[in-house]
Formats: structure tokens, sequence, C-alpha cells
């Protein structure tokens, strides 16, 4: 190939998965060999029987298995070539002058699925009762080894890999100037964008911000090796909050980043089994999986209905990328909370059910050049899935100094 054959976008016709492959996911899902059911009656030994076989009922014989197909296929898709890898992403220009380009990074277990309900909102605020002022072109790009992006055949496409390849994809598409976002994952990738710095980005805005100070992240992870040390004497109220979320997180809700930083490739049993991806999947911090049992029952909790996590894991099942988007925690050497000394203007946004709840003080000394700062009152650790109306008004709030 040509450079420029290698540069070029193109557009990106979603798979329509055979009947024989929906056949034989519905007919896996049904041949599910059940282990005894746990001995507590809450979360402390992992996903429940009820909740998984409740879900794998309705995924079986009630969830439309072609619905994320559709979803995506009713969108702009393309495809580049960075770094030797092809990167799929959605591109969604807004009918409005003068919108804001934003890249925004989706998480583990999430994938592009998480962020579909944003982009009317974002695209055309005026049809969500918002300004046209405030208007964005939307590029949502599945990362490596996730979705319909390609699978990584090299060592190294760590989150600090990941965040140059966003800066090429979004001079690639001609936005000599720009803002990025994200959570979970695309949290830490686009801190370590805002560490980068590119001429291009004018700004970022997470809602999983890095502000862990040095001292406060050595005594969490030396707790998790059981040291049990108390909160410093000198935090506030708020810092000591935040320090009693993550102590309990580190220590309880972690295991699965363990398993995917340490031994990726053992989890054989997420290609070959549709409700061990699925548990694996559900099995994230505790307020989440809460949020999703509840939607598996029939009580969603904003958006996150029960078809909005089966599109999310059927898509994962189909492009069999529980392995390889599993790699990315064994790439990381990143951390995952602290500082990461971001240098470009940082919006933060902290939602009332993140895995840990986000201290003004910290922030101002993480992000010292802070242009916005929210707490909000709803919303889980992805917020964007589950409350993406009040998810858009942030992004417009925490933006509308950079236009």
């Amino acid at each position: 190939m040509t450079t420029t054959e290698h540069t070029t976008i193109r557009p990106f016709p979603i798979p329509v998965a055979g009947e024989a492959d929906i056949e034989g996911l519905r007919a896996r899902i049904t041949a599910t060999r059940w282990p005894d059911p746990e001995l507590v009656p809450d979360f402390s030994q992992g996903v429940q029987q009820t909740v998984m076989q409740e879900l794998a009922r309705y995924w079986a014989t009630e969830h439309d298995l072609r619905r994320h197909e559709q979803r995506l296929g009713a969108l702009p898709n393309f495809v580049t070539e960075i770094d030797g890898v092809d990167i799929h992403f959605i591109h969604v220009r807004s009918p409005h002058p003068n919108a804001l380009p934003v890249i925004i990074t989706h998480g583990w277990p999430g994938s592009v699925i998480e962020l579909l309900n944003i982009i009317g909102p974002l695209t055309d605020p005026a049809a969500h009762g918002a300004s046209t002022a405030d208007a964005f072109d939307v590029v949502i790009p599945s990362m490596p080894g996730y979705g319909y992006s390609g699978k990584p055949r090299d060592l190294g496409w760590s989150p600090v890999r990941i965040a140059r390849a966003w800066d090429v994809l979004m001079g690639r598409l001609g936005y000599p100037r720009y803002v990025a976002q994200g959570g979970d994952w695309g949290a830490i990738v686009t801190d370590l964008l805002g560490v980068q710095a590119p001429p291009g980005l004018a700004g970022i805005h997470t809602n999983m911000a890095g502000v862990v100070p040095a001292d406060i992240w050595l005594s969490l992870a030396r707790n998790v090796l059981g040291a049990g040390d108390p909160p410093p004497a000198d935090l506030s109220k708020e810092e000591s909050r935040t320090f009693d979320q993550l102590n309990y997180f580190m220590a309880k809700g972690v295991g699965y980043g363990v398993q995917m930083g340490t031994r990726p490739q053992t989890m054989y049993g997420l290609a070959d089994s549709p409700v061990a991806l699925a548990s694996w999947m559900i099995n994230h911090d505790a307020g989440s999986y809460r949020d999703i049992a509840a939607a598996v029952t029939g009580h969603p909790v904003g958006g996150l209905t029960l078809d909005e996590v089966l599109d999310n894991i059927t898509y994962t099942w189909l492009t069999n990328t529980g392995v390889s988007s599993a790699r990315l925690y064994w790439e990381n050497t990143s951390g995952f909370f602290d500082v990461k000394n971001v240098t470009v203007p940082a919006a933060v946004s902290t939602f009332a059910n993140e895995i840990y709840q986000v201290p003004r003080s910290w922030a101002e000394r993480a992000y010292p050049n802070l242009i916005y700062f929210n707490e909000l009152d709803r919303g889980n650790h992805f917020a964007a899935w589950q409350e993406p109306a009040l998810f858009a008004t942030e992004l417009r709030a925490a933006f509308r100094s950079l236009r």
C-alpha cells in the first residue's frame, strides 16, 4: 500500500452477522451449565446467580440480537489505519455552523455502544432544548482491540499510544483545533492526551478525574497489600470520603482489573461462553453492578436498560473482543486515579455514584488550568450511558469557555 492508501479514511459498512452466528449465540446461552449459587445474600461473592439467569433468559428469548447492528448502522461509520492498526470510529457532523469538534473515548467493559445516546444532544442541541451555539462535531473511536477496530499484533498499545493516535485521527479528519472527553479508560486516554498537549488540543473533560495525590496513592497501594493505613490526618471531610471510597474499591472491587492486568490470555471462557462473558462484563464497581442488576429485574436507573447492556455484550461477543479488549490492562503502565500532570485547560464532572467522588481541592491541584468543576446528584460510572441528557449538558457547560 502507498502512504496515501494507508492514511485514507474509508466508509465502514456495519457487518451483519450470519444467521448461524445469531442462532449459535442463542444456543450457547441456553446451554449454559450453571454453578452452585452464591452463599451470601449480596454482591460480595460476585455476580449473583438470579441476576445472571434472568439476564440469560431475556438475552436468549426476548432481546433483539441485531439491535446493536441497526443502531450502529444508522450512523456514519469509518475506518482508517493508524500506526499499523485499523481504527473504527463514528463521525457525526453537526448541522450547525462553527460546531466544536470533540473526540470521546469509551471505557471497559463498554464500547462505542455506551456513547450512542449522547450523539444527538451534542450534534443537534437545538433539537434537545439547548443552544445551537453549543453544538459539537462528534468523533467516537473504538480503541484498538475493541469492537470493530483492529486487534493489535504488536505490543505497546497502551493508553499513551492510543492518545497519540487520537491526535492523528483528529488531524486526519481536518480538525486543526478540538477538545477531548473520556470516562473509565477513556478518562485515562484523555488525561494522557492532555499531558502530551498536541497543538490542536484546546482542552479536555473527564468524568473520572485523575486527581489522587502521590502520597495518598502510595497509602492506597500499601493498603491493597494489607498495610491498613488510615486516611492522613490533614485531609478534609471530602478528601477523607474519597480516600475511603478508593480504599474500598481497590481492596474489594478491582479484582477483574488485576486478572486482566496480569493474565488476560487465561480468560478463554470469554470467547467460549456468552454467559461467562456477560458476567465478567457486568462485574464492575458496586454502584454500576447495582444499577445493572436493577435493569435486569425490570427497574432501570436512567437510560441504562437491560437492552442497552445486552447490546454492548452482544457486540463484544460477535466481534470476539472479550480477551483482546482485556489486554489494555496488561499494556497499561499509567496509574488509574492518580495525577497525570495535565497542562491543557481541563474540566471535571463528578457524578454522584462514581467509583469515587472528586474533591474540588484535589481537582484544582491535579489540573492547574481547571476551567470547570461540577458535582452531580445522580449518574454512575457509566454516566454517558445512564444519563445521556445530563451528560450532554455537562459537556456543553464544560467547553463553553473554549469556543
